[in-house]
């Protein structure tokens, strides 16, 4: 046995932090939309601009390029989102909203504020602190 403690390693507990808020937030959205953790990240992305590079959204959300594609491809086929070669450069993908995905949004996001609210109060005093924390890592070059 090793004196390392798996429960006391900071990245593992921040990935189980992590993974169970994801979860507590994704029975909401997937019992509202039907939709699942890579097409909510898409979602919200692009009700943040008008047109987003499949590029962007894997960069912001770090998502792996085949779970946004995919994703996205879903959303797709749903007639939730648009997608387009950008004609600057072919290579790019841009998505963007339809009217139906923006309705689901208008329906999601007081979802997503409820959720972070109850959050917010579940830290209570605890708040401050952890998002100094979550700024440092945020700026840290790891």
């Amino acid at each position: 046995m090793t004196a390392f403690q798996l429960d006391e390693f900071l990245p593992y507990r921040l990935a189980v932090a992590a993974a169970r808020v994801s979860r507590a937030f994704e029975r909401r959205y997937r019992a509202e939309a039907g939709i699942s953790v890579p097409e909510w990240r898409v979602l919200a992305h692009l009700s943040q601009q008008d047109e987003v590079s499949v590029r962007e959204i894997e960069a912001r959300a770090d998502m792996e390029k085949s779970k946004v594609s995919r994703a996205a491809a879903r959303l797709e086929s749903q007639g939730l989102i648009r997608k387009q070669v950008n004609p600057g450069d072919r290579r790019l993908v841009m998505l963007s909203l339809t009217p139906e995905g923006r309705a689901v949004m208008a329906r999601l996001a007081p979802l997503a504020q409820a959720f972070q609210s109850e959050l917010q109060a579940l830290l209570g005093a605890d708040l401050q602190p952890f998002e100094a924390g979550l700024a440092v890592i945020a700026r840290a070059k790891l």
